[in-house]
């Protein structure tokens, strides 16, 4: 009897640990390259932005696999490659959620853009979300790359003074940033449009905000 029940924990340790190893390549697949993933950064400037767009997803980057693991390419300072688990603790309470296109391209294509993206490793972060290569923002070079490389506009770019600037921390930083006047008609792209794309489908969320 005691041996029957010493093999009955074994078989339950053994499945236990299936089960978690299941999951947990699970979790992994869940990704496809070319993924895009938010959160709310914990960058100096996240709460003007989240005050002036009315979302919390402050950041973008897109999701790529190098050598068995996930990588976030992202326009920080400066643009570049980030490993998965570094990129979540710059957000808020570590969490995130992934999108993706309903409407999916080829792996070749993916290809393209990651080799794309990559060509824009190295570009200083773009303090005043100017329109142009020179310099790049988060959102920004995540549109770009979709509109160029796969012909796909995820959100029709909006104006900077088409975001609200009635709060005191909005205020104060474009302030520090553009002095007593802003570029009201520069195009702009901010996160929360890429996050309410209609091209897009939610694919995963990790914790909570």
């Amino acid at each position: 009897m005691e041996q029957g029940t010493n093999n009955f924990r074994v078989l339950k340790v053994v499945m236990i640990f299936l089960l978690i190893m299941t999951a947990s390549c699970g979790r992994r697949a869940a990704f496809h390259n070319g993924d895009i993933i938010f959160q709310e950064s914990l960058s100096s400037q996240s709460k003007a932005l989240r005050l002036a767009t009315g979302s919390p997803y402050t950041h973008v980057g897109i999701l790529f696999n190098r050598k068995g693991k996930w990588v976030v390419y992202e326009a920080a300072q400066p643009v570049r490659m980030t490993a998965l688990k570094k990129w979540q603790r710059h957000g808020k309470n570590g969490h995130y959620v992934v999108k993706r296109l309903k409407n999916p391209v080829s792996e070749a294509k993916m290809e393209k853009l990651r080799k794309a993206a990559k060509a824009w490793f190295g570009t200083p972060y773009d303090l005043k979300f100017q329109w142009s290569d020179r310099r790049m923002y988060c959102s920004e070079y995540v549109w770009k790359l979709y509109k160029r490389v796969l012909g796909i506009e995820l959100a029709a770019p909006a104006k900077f003074k088409d975001f609200d600037f009635s709060k005191p921390a909005v205020r104060k930083k474009l302030k520090e940033r553009f002095g007593t006047t802003f570029p009201a008609d520069e195009p702009v792209i901010a996160p929360v449009q890429l996050f309410k794309s209609k091209l897009l489908k939610t694919v995963y969320i990790k914790g909570k905000l």
